[in-house]
């Protein structure tokens, strides 16, 4: 059986690889949010935590929309970035 994710690395990998656009607790930067003209959604939002962890997981594998994949995050620390983004929601 594999280990548990560790919310506490993914912050560590989050704030590495997803803060600059998602922001420190989910609230995405308006500012890149303008530049690139899309909408981001709040990972604390009810919507995006209601997606299923393969989905979450291939959202940061393979990117969305204008969003491009996070090549940097794999393996076990994409396990703790989702079990990190799950600790954001309200």
């Amino acid at each position: 059986a594999g280990s548990a994710a560790d919310a506490t690395a993914g912050k560590g990998v989050y704030d590495k690889s997803c803060k600059s656009c998602h922001g420190a607790d989910g609230t995405p930067n308006a500012a890149v949010a303008k530049m690139m003209k899309v909408e981001m959604k709040d990972l604390k939002s009810p919507e995006i935590q209601a997606l299923s962890d393969t989905d979450l997981k291939k959202i940061i594998t393979e990117g969305k929309g204008k969003m491009k994949p996070a090549k940097s995050v794999s393996g076990a620390s994409l396990d703790d970035v989702v079990a990190y983004v799950r600790t954001l929601k309200h």
